[in-house]
Order: structure tokens, then sequence, then C-alpha cells
């Protein structure tokens, strides 16, 4: 029996105070749903005190990874380290599952170096698991959800297919690919939420009579092969980093499992030639499937369509565990008949005997309009009803987990009566990806990017908790032990920091030599950071400092960032409190915007359905003019002086 198995259909966490709220069917927060957003979510509403109900279709899903067996990238990983800030699940997680580990934009600055990590499917589903475990006020129940309750214009629980209802001051709902979710392999459809699961068709039903905008999206996976018909010994190995941080501050070197190494082919004119005369038999291109497709991340189909011009495209072969025979061929995402994709698949280098384990699939999703949220994803039209994850437009583990989070303190915070906390974009990518949704909306699947965010040197991967970590104890949200790890390395950094500012490096020196420097007179190691020739691994060995000590590195190059790129960050600063001024020219929420004279029509109706708090959030409304902001200005003091 695994630890699950005592969860089903009930999570009974043992002590008595637990064992009492598990027979309840009343709490402070109700989680609708087990991926990656519910998960954080969850667990969030829980650190935070609140009696916390996760209602989830497979208790031993929570955790799942449906699509590829990997989590960070770029402005991905920028997003678990503020998911991490904020002592939430993902990081610790894939340390605990990390079996291959790749600094990407290494040659590049810090703002858009990141981190992405393979791993073990079922290593990072136990992890995750493990740590909901350890959260006190949560309970789990394996139900599947029919209908949101509300009562006039408030949620206040959801019925299951069981007959019970359960009832909270507050809904989360995290519903992924799951609302009216069809599942795609060639003309074959059938419902689903991902292959072997169904579909959440009656929720999706109730839920297009409320008052929501509903469209539908797109999203895919390639086929799964059988990683022992492969031939590795022609392709290109990708060894893992062995110098690449933790994903979480809480986690160590010796948590990771056995490093294994990932391999490199890639698609041919062959491939593509078997593709265009098979493309009108592709779900995507034969009209069976309305929605739309990640533009960032397209099918196979899309790219050979789109990129005629290219006569191959990259595919990542990741294995999907230590113990797991199979490859993940990350790169031909692809909905055409599995007679085609075995064909396709067989054109390429190292892949012609493959077997195909699992084809390829598409799945269409119902999603709604995220400009219909606050910024805190509480929904406009429900009160205490908040929408987090895939259902909100975006795609990938990252952004959905990211999203839960920021509803999980929400949830709790509006059950306290406390206004919602309201990350912004010179905060954290958090913050611009809400931003973004909540006010340009998404007619495509959101993915995060560091080109999305003004201040990328501002809000880098390394300095994610002294963004955000004191607001996170200050939230509820931090407990002791992320707290005391961000506080022995902000003690750290200052030590560093005056240790570098007290060593002075003199001409022809022993250092200068190491740190292959030609001096005209001796300078502080400090100032010596601002020279970009300086390499960060030779002062290291010449301060005698171990290399295998990630704290001690991962704190130099933060150090070595803020004062190489002093000046951009300051220039930043200066436009941040810029913005700040724009931020703080309050909005009343009753203004009468029917009544200002010099507004379009159009924008009239975009005010009243946005209801922007300040100037900058009125700026950024599309269709907005300066004209127009120095109209709603005036009348904002106006009205505000009354």
């Amino acid at each position: 029996m695994t630890c699950w198995e005592k969860f089903s259909p009930h999570f009974v966490l043992g002590n008595k105070e637990q064992n009492q709220m598990n027979d309840t069917k009343y709490f402070d927060v109700l989680v609708i749903g087990g991926g990656h957003a519910g998960a954080e979510a969850a667990a969030a509403a829980a650190r935070m005190g609140a009696k916390t109900l996760l209602l989830t279709n497979k208790v031993d899903d929570i955790g799942q990874m449906s699509c590829n067996p990997a989590i960070g990238g770029i402005g991905k990983s920028h997003l678990v380290a503020e998911i991490d800030a904020l002592d939430g699940v993902m990081g610790r997680a894939t340390d605990k599952a990390g079996i291959h580990y790749r600094i990407l934009n290494k040659s590049k600055g810090q703002a858009v170096r990141a981190l992405r990590v393979q791993t073990d499917r079922k290593l990072y589903k136990k992890a995750a698991q493990e740590i909901l475990q350890e959260h006190e006020n949560l309970v789990i129940r394996q139900e599947s959800v029919l209908e949101i309750l509300t009562q006039g214009e408030k949620a206040i629980g959801c019925s299951v297919n069981s007959g019970r209802a359960y009832f909270a001051e507050a809904v989360i709902l995290t519903a992924g690919t799951f609302l009216a979710g069809k599942i795609h392999i060639g003309d074959f459809q059938t419902p689903g939420g991902r292959v072997g699961e169904p579909a959440s068709s009656a929720l999706a039903e109730s839920m297009r009579g409320m008052t929501f905008r509903v469209g539908r999206l797109k999203t895919g996976t390639p086929p799964r092969l059988k990683s022992d018909s492969i031939n590795f010994e022609i392709l290109e190995k990708q060894h893992s980093d062995d110098v690449a941080p933790n994903m979480s501050a809480r986690s160590t070197r010796e948590e990771r499992p056995s490093q294994i190494s990932c391999f490199i082919t890639h698609t041919n004119v062959d491939t593509h030639k078997i593709i265009e005369d098979n493309i009108l038999s592709s779900a995507m291109y034969s009209g069976a499937i309305e929605g739309v497709g990640p533009r960032y991340c397209p099918s196979i189909e899309d790219k050979v369509k789109r990129f005629a011009e290219r006569n191959k495209h990259q595919i990542f072969l990741e294995p999907e565990g230590l113990e797991s025979d199979l490859i993940y061929p990350n790169g031909i995402s692809t909905s055409l008949p599995l007679d085609v994709q075995k064909e396709f698949v067989h054109s390429i280098r190292g892949l012609e005997k493959a077997i195909i384990s699992q084809a390829g699939y598409a799945i269409e999703y119902d999603y709604y309009d995220p400009r219909d949220l606050n910024y805190s994803l509480e929904t406009k039209g429900i009160r205490n009803l908040f929408f987090a994850g895939q259902i909100n437009g975006t795609t990938g583990y990252e952004e959905a987990a990211a999203q839960g989070i920021l509803a999980g303190i929400n949830a709790v915070r509006s059950v306290r009566g406390l206004d919602a906390w309201e990350p912004t974009r010179d905060s954290s990518y958090l913050g611009v990806m809400i931003d973004d949704l909540t006010h340009l909306g998404t007619k495509e699947p959101y993915r995060m990017f560091t080109s999305r965010a003004e201040y990328r040197l501002q809000l880098r991967q390394d300095n994610a908790d002294q963004r955000l970590t004191e607001k996170g104890i200050d939230l509820g949200i931090v407990g002791p032990e992320r707290a005391s790890i961000y506080r022995e390395k902000m003690k750290m950094q200052r030590e560093l920091s005056d240790r570098l500012a007290r060593e002075i490096i003199f001409p022809n020196s022993d250092v200068a030599k190491m740190l292959g420097l030609e001096l005209s007179r001796e300078f502080k190691l400090f100032d010596l950071f601002r020279r970009p020739e300086l390499d960060l691994l030779k002062v290291v060995d010449a301060l005698g400092i171990d290399k295998t000590d990630s704290k001690i590195v991962s704190a130099l190059e933060t150090i070595e960032t803020e004062i190489k790129y002093e000046g951009y960050i300051n220039r930043q600063k200066v436009e941040i409190q810029k913005i700040r001024k724009n931020e703080s020219e309050a909005i009343p929420t009753n203004l009468n915007y029917d009544g200002i004279e010099g507004l379009s029509s159009e924008l009239k109706q975009k005010l009243v359905h946005f209801r922007p708090k300040s100037l900058d959030r009125a700026s950024r409304i599309p269709g907005m003019t300066p004209a127009a902001l120095s109209i709603l200005l005036v009348h904002a003091k106006r009205a505000s002086a009354e």
C-alpha cells in the first residue's frame, strides 16, 4: 500500500484535529483540481492557516506531469524561483526528482539566464505528494466536481458526483485541460482531460451557464518512444551540468537523484515531406479542432507549415525517468494519425526502428477570458471564486503553479477580510503574467518569456527571494525554515561584499595573475568585478572558496551581477519610481465614467469593465491614449477631493 492509497477516497493526516477536519464538509478554502496550480493553491492556503480542502479526480495523480517531464527554462525558471521564494512546492519537488540539470543562456547575462531540469515523472509526483502531506490544515478528497455552488453573486462551494456538497468561504478552480476536454488523434476524437482520464464535462456545462466569456484552446504532446528501440550511439549526447544550482533554496545537492544524459536529433526533408503529404489528416488542419494552439510551442505540423524554409527542426530526447523505458521526444508534438506518426518518426536519425508506446495527440479545452478576473485572480462576476492555471488561458506547469500560489494567498485574504496581494510588474514575473492576462487577455496559450518583462535586470532568477520572501513572511505564507535560509543567505551576501571591498589586488601579484588581470595600480576586488573579462570561478579559486559550495558561489554571482550592471539597474529604478508615481494616483472605484466628456464610448466601456485602481493600471488598457489619461486624471482627482 502506498502512502496515498489510504487517502482514497479521503485524505486523513492522522492527528485528532485533522481527522475532525476530514469529517466535515465546511472549509475556509476549497480548491478544485490537483494539478500544479491546485497543489500550489491548496498548499499556500494551508500554510497561511486556513482550513483547506483539495478535491481531485484521482488522488494518486497529484503532481502528474501531463506533458514533458521537465521544469524551468527561459522565463519559466524565474517563476519557479518566485514560487520557491514564497515557500512553494514546485522547486522542492523538482530537486527531489531532477535527473538532468542545464543552465540555459550561460554565455548571456543573469537577466536572461535560466535553469531547466529534466525530472523523473514518478519521483516528481511522489515528491509533490509528500510535500503536501507535510501541510497541516489540508484535507484531500477524491471526488469529481459537478457544479460550483453560488448564493447570489458569491461562490459557496461545490457539488460532486457522490451526491455530496462541500462548502467554503472561498473557492479556487484549477481545472487544467479537463473542462470539456477533447483528445484528437487524426480523425479519432474522444472526451478526456488527458489520455486515460475523463473530461470534466458536467462542470464545463454548468460553467457555461455563468457570466464568463468562454473560448477554446489547444495543446498537444508527442508520441512516447521505447528507449531500447532508439539508436543513441549515433546521436548527439547532452550531459547534465555539474555546476547547475538547485531549483529550491531548501534543497541540497545530496538530495538529487542520479544524473543522466539526454540526446539530440533532428527532423529532415524526408520527415517534412511525409508530414506535408498527410497534413490534412492532422486534426489541426482537418478542421476538427477549433481551439488555438501555442505559438511558441507549436506542433510539428505547424513547424513544417509555418517555417517551410527550414529543412530541419531539433528534437530533444528526454528520458521520462531513471527506471522508465520511455523517451519523450520534445519537439514533435502532433495530432496526425498513428500510422503517419510511425512513418515520420522512422524517417528521423536514430529513430529508424523506434517503437511508439503512446501516440501523440492534441487536446482542446475550455478556458475563460482572464480579463474577467480581478488582479487577485478573483472573478469579477462571482465573489470569492478564483481561477488559476490553464483555465485562464496559460500553458505550462510553471505558469499554472505561479497562479495557484497567488490564488491561494488571495483566497485566504478574502476570507479574512483583507485586501488582496497584487504583485507588480516591477517586483516579479508573477506580476508581469497577471498584469498581462487581466489587462490584455489572450487568444492563444500564454507562455512566460523574459522578453515580457520590462525590468529583467531587476527580476532575475538569482534574486527572487530578495524580491519576495520578506513579503511572503508578512503574508504568512513563508514558513520558519524558508525564512531562516533566506536570512542566512542575506547575511552571507553582506559578509562576502564586505570581504570583496577589503580585498586589495596589487599589480603583478599572484592573485592578479590567477585572475588574468594586467593592473597598473592596486584595486579593490569589489571594483574589479565591474570588468566584463573577470571570471567568477577564478575569483572563487583566488579566494580559496570551495566551488562545490553552491550557496557561496550563488551569492557571489548575485553580487557580481549587481556590481556589473549597477548603472542599468539604477536607471530601471528611476523608471520604476516614475511608474509608481502613476500607481499612487488612485482612481475611485465608484467613478462615473459615463459622465466624463472627452472619452470615447469604447474607452468608457473598457473602463467600466476593468475598473482600474490607479492611473498606471488605466494606462495599460488597450486603446488608452495620453489625452484620455490626462482627462481621467483630472476627474479622478476631482472625485477623490469630493
